[in-house]
């Protein structure tokens, strides 16, 4: 049988990945209150913003909660 890593926040995928918000925000472009916003669930990051998040993080984008959400299809 397949393991799956556990879904987790995206907060929690930015310290897990040992990033302070704000430099995180820097290494994807954006603003502090941008990610904040993201990690709150308040706004959604778009699709290629999704990739380099993956990237960064080293993650799998399916196994994140953006915000109250996953971007897990079939779950």
């Amino acid at each position: 049988m397949m393991e799956y890593p556990p879904k987790i926040s995206l907060a929690a995928a930015r310290v897990n990945a040992g990033f302070e918000q704000k430099e995180a925000a820097s290494k994807l472009g954006v603003t502090a209150p941008t990610l904040r916003s993201w990690e709150r669930g308040d706004t959604l990051p778009d699709y290629g913003k999704v990739s380099e998040i993956e990237s960064l993080y080293r993650y799998p984008k399916d196994y994140i909660f953006f915000g109250k959400r996953s971007l897990l299809v079939n779950s």
